[in-house]
C-alpha cells in the first residue's frame, strides 16, 4: 500500500495520519462486521476519513473497499452520503449494512412514494448513518439543501472512475459531482475504485476538486485467482469443464456481442447446463429476472455482454470466462475482478482470437475524436500483447496498474508460471518460417498463412499459386490452432503488423525483419490440460468439513429466501468455510469466527449454532478433542 499526502507523486507515510487512533475503530469492526484487525490500505483509508482528510482510495475487487467508507461512518456525527452508479450495488450494500445492524437508507427513482418519503422522514429525524444515492439525484438543489438541513458530514463517490474521460466505464452523470465541491467547499471527500492507472487517479482527483488528498493505493495482486489465455478453441468445452470443477459455485462467460451470447447460451443449455443469457437487448423484465435468479443463487452460471457488469457482488464467483477478447485490461481487470471476491480460489479464463482484436479496432477507428481513439487503441494493443504473450500474467496486470511485482520462482496462479505453455523447441526456425511466409504470400491474412504453412489444398492456396512457395506445408506438423496461436504470438510481440480494412492482412515490421537476420525469439505451444495451481492467499475448506459446509450454505440460502436478501448478505463463503472448521456451539465461540459481528451473532446465530450442534451429535467422530 502507498500513501499520497500532498501529491500523486509523493508516497511518503503522512505524519498527520500517524496520531489517528484506531482503535475505536477497530471496535466498530469487531462489533459490526466481526473483523478484529484491518488491512493496511483499509487501516490507511479509515485514518484518512477520521482525520477529515480527502481522500483517494484504490483497493482491488475484494479488497475490503466499503468498508473504508461505511466503517467511519459510524465514528462520526452526522449523515455520510455514498455516490454509487447502479441500483443493484446500493440493494446490496444497503441489504448488508441492515443485516449487520447499521441504520441506512436509499433512495431511487425506482422506489415507491411511501418508500420514498420513509426515507425522508428517516432523513429529517437523523435516523440514518449512510444514505445511497445516484450522481444526478446529489446535486439538485432542493435535495442539497435537504442534506444541508439534516447534517451531511462527509461524501464517499464510491466507482469513482466513472468520472475520468480516461478511464474504462466513464459516465457523463459522474461529472456534475464538481458542483458538489462548490456547494460544500470544506467538506470531506473520498473517493473509492477498484481500477484506475496513475493517468486515471489524477483526473479524478481534478474533476472532484479533491484538496490535498490523502491517496492509498491497495496492491493490485489477486492472488487468489489463476490467469489463463488461450487461443479461442472448443468455447463449449472449456466451460464445462470449469463447471464442472466448481459445482458449487458460480460462473460468468462473458461475449463480445449479443448474438455469441445466445448462441452459446443454446449450446451449454444443449449440454445440459442450467444457465441463462444476459444482455441489454432483453426485455428489462427478464434482466431483472436473471440478475436476481444469480444474486440469490438460483442460477449459478451466466452467459452475458458486460452489460452484466457493475453490481454483481456475489461472493463465490469461482470461474470467469472471457470468450473473446475484452477492449482493455482495465476491463479484464475489473471483470475477472467479479471472481473469489471471498478471497477463496477462482479461476479466469480468456479465449482469444486476431478477429476480436480487429473487431475491438474497427469500432474504436473513425469515431470522431482522435485523442480517444488513439487511447482506445493503445489499450487495446496492451490488451492483445497480455492475451498471447508468455509473462507471468499477474505480473503483468499489476504493472499495468503503475506497480512493482517479482513472482521469484512464479506466481503459481498463472499458465505461465504453472509450465502450461511449452516452449517450442526450435521456435527461431519456426518464427522464420512464419515471417517468410508472410513475406511471400503478398499481404495475405492469418488464416491463408496459416493454410499455406501447413500445406492444406485450399481452392485459394490453388488460386493464388501459393501451394508452389517454398514455404508451403513447412509447417505441416502443427495443428491449425498451433500455428495460428504462433502468427498471433509474433503480431502479440511486434514481430507482424496486421493492416486493417474488409480483409486484415499480415506484413513484416522491422522486429521481424531482425528475427528473420537471427535475432532470437520465443514461442509457445497452447496447453494440453490445465494443471492444478498453488493459489497464494487462498484457503481450500477441508475434505472433513465439507459436509457441513454444504449443510451451512442450505441453510444460508433459505434464511437468505426468508428475509428476501442474496444469501451472501447473511454470510459469504469464506465465513462459512470457517464455521465449518470451527464448529462453534455456543455464541462466544461463534462470535471469534471472523465475519462474524455482534448483530448477526444475535439474529443467525441461534439457527447456525443448531446446525452445526445437529452435524455434530450425527457425528461424534468428528467432536473437537478438548
Amino acid at each position: 500500500m502507498s500513501y499520497a499526502p500532498s501529491a500523486p507523486s509523493d508516497l511518503s507515510a503522512p505524519s498527520d495520519l500517524d496520531v489517528v487512533d484506531l482503535a475505536p475503530a477497530l471496535e466498530v469492526a469487531r462489533k459490526i462486521w466481526g473483523f478484529s484487525e484491518l488491512r493496511p490500505a483499509q487501516a490507511g483509508a479509515i485514518q484518512a476519513a477520521i482525520a477529515g482528510r480527502d481522500g483517494l482510495v484504490v483497493l482491488p475487487t475484494g479488497g475490503g473497499k466499503s468498508l473504508c467508507y461505511q466503517l467511519p461512518a459510524l465514528l462520526r456525527d452526522g449523515l455520510t452520503v455514498v455516490v454509487s452508479p447502479l441500483i443493484s450495488l446500493m440493494e446490496d450494500q444497503l441489504s448488508a449494512l441492515r443485516e449487520n445492524g447499521v441504520a441506512a437508507g436509499m433512495l431511487t427513482s425506482t422506489m415507491g412514494g411511501a418508500e420514498r418519503a420513509e426515507v425522508y422522514r428517516q432523513l429529517e429525524r437523523r435516523e440514518l448513518k449512510l444514505l445511497f444515492v445516484a450522481p444526478e439525484r446529489l446535486v439538485l438543489d432542493g435535495f442539497t439543501d435537504l442534506l444541508e438541513r439534516v447534517g451531511v458530514s462527509a461524501l464517499a463517490v464510491d466507482e469513482a472512475h466513472c468520472i475520468s474521460h480516461w478511464g474504462h466505464d466513464f459516465r457523463p452523470e459522474y461529472r456534475q459531482l464538481g458542483q458538489w465541491r462548490q456547494r460544500f467547499p470544506d467538506m470531506p471527500t473520498m473517493a473509492f475504485t477498484a481500477t484506475a492507472t496513475p493517468q486515471v487517479r489524477a483526473d479524478m482527483i481534478e474533476q472532484l476538486g479533491l484538496r490535498d488528498p490523502v491517496q492509498v493505493v491497495g496492491d493490485f495482486d489477486r492472488p487468489n485467482l489463476t490467469y489463463r489465455s488461450l487461443p479461442r478453441a472448443d468455447v463449449v468445452g472449456q466451460v464445462k469443464r470449469l463447471h464442472a470443477k466448481h459445482t458449487h459455485g458460480a460462473g460468468i462467460v462473458y461475449c463480445l456481442r449479443r448474438k455469441d451470447v445466445e448462441s452459446l447460451t443454446a449450446q451449454l443449455r444443449a449440454q445440459g447446463l442450467d444457465c441463462a443469457a444476459y444482455h441489454a437487448g432483453l426485455p428489462g423484465d427478464e434482466r431483472r429476472r436473471v440478475q436476481a435468479a444469480f444474486r440469490s443463487e438460483a442460477l449459478n452460471l451466466v452467459v452475458a455482454t458486460v452489460a452484466f457488469g457493475m453490481g454483481i457482488d456475489r461472493p463465490d464467483v469461482r470461474f470467469v470466462v472471457h470468450a473473446s477478447l475484452p477492449k482493455g485490461l482495465e476491463q479484464y481487470a475489473q471483470e475477472t475482478g467479479r471472481a473469489g471476491r471471498d478471497g477463496l480460489p477462482a479461476d479466469c479464463l480468456l479465449l482469444y482470437s486476431g478477429a476480436d482484436f480487429h473487431g475491438w479496432k474497427n469500432m474504436l477507428e473513425g469515431g470522431g475524436d482522435p485523442g480517444a481513439e488513439a487511447n482506445g487503441l493503445e489499450r487495446l494493443q496492451r490488451m492483445w500483447r497480455f492475451a498471447a504473450s508468455a509473462t507471468c500474467r499477474h505480473k503483468a496486470l499489476v504493472e499495468h496498474f503503475g506497480q512493482s511485482y517479482d513472482p521469484g520462482d512464479g506466481c503459481g496462479a498463472c499458465d505461465v508460471c504453472l509450465g502450461e505453455l511449452r516452449r517450442v523447441e526450435d521456435a527461431q526456425r519456426v518464427a522464420q518460417m512464419i515471417l517468410s511466409c508472410v513475406v511471400r504470400c503478398r499481404g495475405r491474412g492469418a488464416a491463408h498463412v496459416s493454410d499455406v504453412l501447413r500445406g492444406r489444398d485450399t481452392a485459394k492456396v490453388r488460386q493464388t499459386g501459393h501451394a508452389e512457395l517454398s514455404t508451403f506445408g513447412l509447417l505441416s506438423e502443427h495443428s491449425q490452432r498451433a500455428v495460428r496461436s504462433f502468427i498471433d504470438q509474433l503480431l502479440a510481440q511486434g514481430h507482424l503488423g496486421q493492416r486493417t480494412g474488409t480483409y486484415p492482412t499480415l506484413f513484416l515490421t522491422q522486429a521481424g525483419h531482425e528475427v528473420l537476420q537471427g535475432e532470437p525469439v520465443e514461442l509457445f505451444l497452447p496447453p494440453d490440460a490445465p494443471k492444478s495451481s498453488r493459489k497464494k492467499g487462498a484457503t481450500e475448506v477441508a475434505p472433513a468439513d465439507a459436509d457441513l459446509f454444504e449443510r451451512l450454505r442450505a441453510l444460508r440460502r433459505s434464511m437468505a429466501l426468508e428475509r428476501e436478501v442474496p444469501p451472501y448478505v447473511l454470510f459469504n463463503d469464506a465465513t462459512l468455510r470457517a464455521m465449518a472448521a470451527a464448529r462453534p456451539t455456543h455464541r462466544e465461540a461463534f462470535l471469534l469466527v471472523k465475519g462474524v459481528g455482534e448483530t448477526k451473532a444475535d439474529r443467525l446465530g441461534p439457527a447456525f449454532i443448531e446446525a452445526i450442534a445437529s452435524y455434530l451429535a450425527e457425528h461424534p467422530e468428528e467432536l473437537p478433542s478438548s
